[in-house]
């Protein structure tokens, strides 16, 4: 009589046995390679469906291997003025650039991101100072409005934006918008349509047919950039949405806090150079690097004196630029890291060199919220903190409201505002973009508004911490084993 229960077992080893080695060979983050072997063994079936679901990387090589060549030929256009102006950084830099040469080089080198200089850099804090700014420079606009977003939402204010670039569009001013598909999916049955009615050229970013089964919920775009005229930009946390607008008259709405930047010189060019490799990608078009998008150097006036450069990766890149870039500042600060992240589930080399940072004497403050909007992965963050306390870093938790921002200062000289949270997902499945500003206005600004958030903060006490009921210390623990899957 045969055995189906045991031909049943072994065909079902041999199944997870074959899994096992695709994702040995397939995932090159040791880690997350663990993390899915574990789940695939240790939950029967599942394991296997979440793993090709979300885990497969089959379609970041497929789908991206174009992308990466267009991406080539575009920076090759517009590199060699940029470069200039890069050297002339270093020169006119003075001890700014002397002391943090090794972060600019690396990103020169990795990311094949100039230094800028001659920028003017304006910190916009929360959605009530931005949208200001961003109907502005749209208003202003004379040639072409370049909008990509992760969350576009049909409320009051997308309704804004959107009046604002059907106005100029049909002023004859060429207006492209990018939305990714999964996070600003609400606005595909009208928004774009009525964009497209009045002139917009929009395209949505990786597109998602099948929700339930599509690993495309990875590899999402994550930018948040506005370029005008390619001149003035916008880059930051601040999605298109009305909850990240605080009326004064609303009491009963979840304060939101968060950051963003209007960048105003040649430090825009960069991204430029990103939004039409993804508008490339994803239009299929072939947009080239002219002087309508990249104006000559030469013609720019001196807008400020702020140097920027802009750290940027993705499923398409060959290293994690944005990963590196924040490692990079953490070791070279002395005196003081102020981190803000709506996010904290890190990796081991951006952990250890918070945690060598602390060890070494300085002063590393991590700013968090109270309440994550999903407890699993809050969970996998707090399970994090009882090594952070023990090196000496101040973890507060925000209790205003949700903070979203995603900045860190050093030294009262650097300072990063972008969209990257300081976790997996950020630095390696979804497109990302950071500016990093070498000055020490904006970094004071920066530390100011970090402090002031510390106001609606409670700080986390260590001895307490550690005294919590052990089964809430298991389940945290068991869920930082999923945190390379989150």
């Amino acid at each position: 009589m045969v055995n189906w229960l045991l031909i049943y077992e072994i065909f079902y080893v041999l199944v997870v046995t074959l899994v096992c080695i695709r994702i040995i060979w397939d995932t090159s983050a040791n880690a997350k390679a663990l993390a899915y072997m574990l789940f695939v063994i240790f939950v029967p079936i599942l394991g296997i469906f979440v793993y090709f679901s979300f885990g497969v990387n089959y379609r970041k090589r497929k789908l991206y291997r174009k992308k990466i060549i267009s991406d080539n030929i575009l920076a090759e256009k517009i590199r060699t003025d940029l470069y200039k102006e890069a050297k002339r950084a270093f020169k006119e830099g003075g001890k700014m650039m002397e002391e943090n040469k090794e972060l600019a080089v690396m990103l020169m080198n990795d990311n094949k991101s100039p230094l800028t200089i001659n920028n003017d850099v304006k910190l916009l804090v929360n959605g009530e100072n931005k949208f200001p700014e961003v109907l502005n420079a749209i208003k202003e606009a004379k040639h072409h409005i370049h909008m990509e977003y992760y969350i576009y939402e049909d409320d009051e204010i997308g309704k804004k934006v959107e009046e604002a670039l059907i106005e100029k569009a049909k002023e004859g001013v060429i207006v492209r918008f990018i939305y990714d598909d999964f996070g600003s999916h609400s606005i595909r049955k009208h928004l774009v349509p009525r964009l497209k009615k009045g002139g917009v050229q929009t395209s949505p970013f990786y597109k998602v047919h099948f929700w339930a089964f599509a690993n495309r919920i990875n590899y999402r775009n994550h930018r948040k950039i506005i370029v005008v005229d390619g001149v003035i930009g916008f880059v930051g946390g601040i999605n298109v949405s009305d909850r990240y607008i605080n009326a004064k008259s609303s009491h009963k709405k979840l304060f939101w806090r968060d950051t963003h930047l209007r960048i105003q010189g040649s430090g825009v060019h960069y991204l430029q150079y990103l939004f039409l490799n993804d508008w490339n990608f994803c239009a299929g078009d072939c947009l080239t690097g002219d002087e309508a998008y990249f104006p000559k150097l030469k013609t720019l006036p001196v807008y400020g004196n702020k140097i920027v450069q802009i750290a940027a990766s993705g499923p398409d890149s060959e290293t994690p630029s944005v990963l590196y870039s924040m490692v990079e500042v953490i070791y070279q600060a002395s005196k003081e890291i102020l981190i803000t992240t709506p996010y904290f589930v890190p990796g081991e080399s951006i952990l250890d060199a918070i945690l060598i940072a602390a060890l070494g004497g300085v002063s590393v403050k991590l700013l968090v919220p109270d309440k994550a909007d999903s407890k699993f992965v809050n969970a996998a963050a707090r399970s994090y903190y009882a090594e952070l306390l023990a090196a000496g870093v101040e973890i507060y938790l925000y209790k205003k409201g949700f903070i979203h921002a995603k900045t860190l200062a050093a030294d009262q000289k650097i300072s990063i505002v972008g969209t990257a949270n300081i976790d997996y997902r950020s630095f390696d499945l979804n497109f990302e973009v950071n500016a990093i500003v070498y000055d020490h206005q904006i970094a004071k600004e920066l530390s100011d508004v970090f402090y002031d958030d510390l106001k609606h903060a409670k700080k986390i006490d260590a001895k307490a911490w550690n005294n919590r009921p052990v089964i809430t210390q298991f389940f945290e623990r068991t869920a930082r084993l999923m945190s390379p899957l989150l």
